[in-house]
């Protein structure tokens, strides 16, 4: 991946013209004012959805522990 660091804080990245292209039609009629903005918030929102499922749940296993014990404790009928 070719990525060229500039002046003001961005990178470069090369993607094939045919997906440009694609990404250039679909922001058409949105708020979106260049395709740079757009595959900046697709990719911030993909990286977002990634971090959230990284972040487990507690297991069935873990949840049946905790209310052992909440109930040993008198916290749970």
């Amino acid at each position: 991946m070719d990525i060229k660091k500039d002046k003001s804080e961005y990178v470069t990245i090369s993607i094939p013209k045919q997906l440009a292209e694609k990404l250039t039609k679909r922001i058409e009629g949105t708020s979106f004012n260049s395709l740079s903005s757009y595959v900046t918030y697709v990719m911030s929102e993909v990286l977002s959805e990634i971090d959230e499922d990284t972040q487990e749940a507690f297991t069935k296993e873990d949840e049946e522990r905790i209310k052992q014990r909440l109930r040993s404790l008198g916290y749970l009928d």
